[in-house]
């Protein structure tokens, strides 16, 4: 019997992905890479769906490839296009990702965790190249996204050493968004994501693709793509939110309804 390694539960905008595979850590093999795409692609294509939370269920985000799988058909899909070796990490998504880490997010885990807008980490979490060990190079997208979250020194670091970082110095040096008590990044990550389900999604999803497509472009060429991007909100949103201002919303920074 083929276990099934990817679950997905849905509470209205919000789809939590579940990695499930306790018996490798959340190792991602061949199938359970091809899952986590199959998930994701179905949450980007579903009118209903507005954010997603990616969780590593048992205590371990993702403890990368399944070094076991290597060289037999369960191994990881590798090719220079199409889904990356772990799934998802090549697409594309028009809305946001938030990954929930508990316990270990380390190699491809990392990168499926650098592969989301944000990251909510509690206090077991632990990120890092853990493959620097086996001769297992990043080509998940760990070399690109890492140095642009944290810049290029940290990463090298990071990257060089394999060494483990904890929550906390994640955070500091904006690897992770959030810190929260343990056992509490999912219902954090959760929170968060039904918070930015509340706003304007027009609004916010050009936002988000204005940042993504202004990656190494330089400053006059992105201010044009903002540019682009915004319009399509200011014609479908904007006028109804200046209105909802104009009534009395949004007092004193208020978030609220």
């Amino acid at each position: 019997m083929t276990e099934q390694a990817v679950r997905v539960e849905q509470s209205g905008p919000v789809w939590t992905v579940f990695l499930h595979r306790p018996a490798r850590r959340n190792a991602v093999d061949r199938a359970a890479g091809a899952e986590l795409a199959a998930a994701f692609r179905a949450f980007d294509a579903d009118p209903g769906a507005d954010v997603a939370v990616l969780y590593g269920e048992g205590g371990v985000f993702c403890s990368g490839a399944d070094l076991t799988a290597i060289g037999t058909e369960r191994g990881n899909r590798v090719a220079p296009d199409g889904d990356g070796p772990m799934g998802p990490s090549r697409l594309r998504l028009s809305k946001p990702v938030i990954a929930a880490v508990a316990g270990y997010a380390v190699a491809g885990g990392l990168e499926l965790a650098l592969w989301c807008d944000l990251r909510v980490a509690d206090e077991t979490a632990v990120f890092g190249v853990f493959c620097r060990r086996w001769g297992v190079p990043l080509i998940d997208g760990g070399t690109v996204r890492l140095p642009r979250l944290i810049g290029t020194s940290r990463a090298m670091d990071m990257i060089l050493t394999g060494r483990a970082v904890g929550a906390q110095e994640a955070a500091a040096i904006g690897l992770a968004n959030r810190v929260v008590p343990v056992g509490q990044a999912l219902a954090a990550a959760r929170e968060l994501a039904a918070q930015l389900a509340s706003f304007p999604q027009v609004c916010l999803r050009s936002d988000r693709a204005s940042v993504l497509d202004g990656e190494g472009l330089d400053e006059t060429a992105a201010m044009a793509r903002e540019f682009a991007h915004g319009q399509q909100a200011l014609a479908a949103e904007a006028a109804e939110g200046a209105a909802r201002f104009a009534a009395g919303a949004g007092r004193h920074g208020s978030f609220g309804p």
